[in-house]
C-alpha cells in the first residue's frame, strides 16, 4: 500500500500568515504540520510517500519535510497539474505514482489522536474498495456527510448537505483500491468547478464494498486559525512525555512547572515562569516572562515582559509588551511592543503576519 497525502491550497482562511508560506509548513509543536500527518502514514507501515503541492513548491516543501531516507521510507513531491480542481482531481494527479496498488488519501490539514493503522487492517481484512474515516460533529453541513442504513452502512455520500443525513463527517482520511482512477473517469466537475472526492466515492457505494470507521478520539480540519491553535494544543497533549526535555539551563531561579520542552541555545532568566505543556525552539531569549500551556515558541524568538499563553509563536518574533497575548498566531519575524508599559489587564486576541509591527 501506498499514501498520497494532499498538501496544496492556498489557505485563505488563515491569511496573512500563509501569504508568505504553505499552511502544511506551519509549525505544531514545533514541528511542521504535515510532519505529524506523515509520522501518521509511517506509523500504518506505509514506506512510499507522495505528497501533492502546488506548482513550484516542490523544492521548498522537500528542504522542510526531506525525502524520508532518515525515517526509512521515500517521499516524493508531485506538484499539481491543472490548476486547483478539488481534491478528486489531485489524485488523480498522482496515477502514474499510484496505479495498480491500494493507497491511503491523506488530507494533510487534518491532525488526529491516535494512527491509523488499524483502519489499513481493517481495510485489509475485511477485503474493502473504499475505507472512509468518519467523526462525529456539531455542524456535519460544513463536511461530506454519509448516510447511513440500519446496520451503519454507508449508503450514499453528499457534499456540505443543508439538511445532513447523519451527524457524521468525512475527516480527510480515505482508503482506496487501485479502481479509484476508473471511478474518477465518470465523475463530472460541481457547480462549483471541482471533482468531488464524495462522486468518487459514490461509484464505490454503487459498484464496489465500502466500509467506514469512526475516530472516536478527537480529529481536527485546521482550516482557520481557532482550529490551528487547538491542533497545537490537541498534539502537544498527545506528545508523550518523554518527548520533553530541557537542552539549556535555565536561571536556578526560574520557576519551570509540567512539561516542558527547550531546544539548546536558549536563555531563560531568574523572573521567568514557563508552565507547561510548552515547547521553546532554539536561541530564544526569555526574560521576565509568563509563558503559559498550550504555548508553542520557534526559534530566535525574544520575549520580554509578557504573558504568552495557548498561542504559537514563529521564528524570529519579538514580543515585548506587558499585556497578556492569548490565543494568538504570531508570524515570522513579527514584532509586538508596548507603548505604554501598563500592567496587563486583558487578553489580546492576535493573528499576525510575518514581517509585522504591532503596537500594544
Amino acid at each position: 500500500m501506498k499514501a498520497l497525502i494532499a498538501a496544496g491550497g492556498h489557505a485563505t482562511r488563515l491569511r496573512p500568515i500563509t501569504w508568505t508560506r504553505n499552511k502544511h509548513l506551519i509549525p505544531l509543536a514545533n514541528r511542521p504540520m504535515l510532519a505529524h500527518v506523515i509520522d501518521k502514514v509511517i506509523d500504518a507501515g506505509i514506506t512510499e510517500i507522495f505528497v501533492n503541492v502546488n506548482p513550484g513548491e516542490g523544492d521548498s516543501m522537500r528542504g522542510a519535510l526531506g525525502d524520508g531516507s532518515d525515517k526509512g521510507v521515500r517521499i516524493v513531491y508531485i506538484e499539481q497539474k491543472g490548476g486547483a480542481r478539488g481534491i478528486a482531481h489531485a489524485v488523480a494527479n498522482a496515477e502514474e505514482y499510484l496505479k495498480g496498488d491500494s493507497f491511503i488519501f491523506f488530507l494533510g490539514d487534518n491532525i488526529l489522536l491516535g494512527g491509523i493503522r488499524h483502519m489499513r487492517e481493517k481495510f485489509e481484512r475485511e477485503h474493502l474498495d473504499c475505507l472512509i474515516a468518519l467523526a462525529r460533529v456539531k455542524d456535519p453541513q460544513r463536511f461530506g456527510v454519509p448516510e447511513l442504513d440500519g446496520d451503519g452502512r454507508v449508503v450514499r455520500m453528499f457534499e456540505k448537505p443543508a439538511n445532513p443525513p447523519s451527524p457524521f463527517a468525512v475527516t480527510g482520511i480515505y482508503f482506496f483500491s487501485p479502481e479509484y482512477f476508473e471511478a474518477f473517469k465518470t465523475a463530472k466537475p460541481s457547480a462549483r468547478g471541482e471533482y468531488e472526492i464524495m462522486d468518487v466515492i459514490n461509484w464505490y457505494i454503487e459498484y464496489r464494498k465500502v466500509g467506514s470507521q469512526e475516530i472516536t478520539g478527537w480529529w481536527k480540519d485546521t482550516g482557520t486559525p481557532d482550529a490551528l491553535i487547538e491542533g497545537n494544543a490537541l498534539i502537544m497533549d498527545d506528545m508523550p512525555r518523554e518527548t520533553y526535555c530541557i537542552q539549556c539551563t535555565p536561571h536556578e531561579e526560574a520557576q519551570i512547572q509540567g512539561p516542558v520542552s527547550i531546544a539548546e541555545g536558549t536563555t531563560i532568566n531568574a523572573d521567568c515562569m514557563i508552565r507547561g505543556p510548552v515547547t521553546i525552539g532554539k536561541n530564544c531569549q526569555i526574560e521576565s516572562s509568563y509563558i503559559g500551556p498550550y504555548t508553542s515558541i520557534g526559534d530566535e524568538v525574544k520575549i520580554k515582559d509578557t504573558e504568552v499563553e495557548h498561542s504559537i509563536v514563529l521564528n524570529g518574533a519579538v514580543i515585548d509588551t506587558t499585556r497578556r497575548i492569548v490565543n494568538s498566531l504570531i508570524g515570522v519575524n513579527a514584532q509586538l511592543v508596548d507603548c505604554r508599559r501598563s500592567h496587563p489587564k486583558t487578553g489580546h486576541r492576535l493573528v499576525i503576519g510575518d514581517n509585522s509591527f504591532v503596537e500594544l
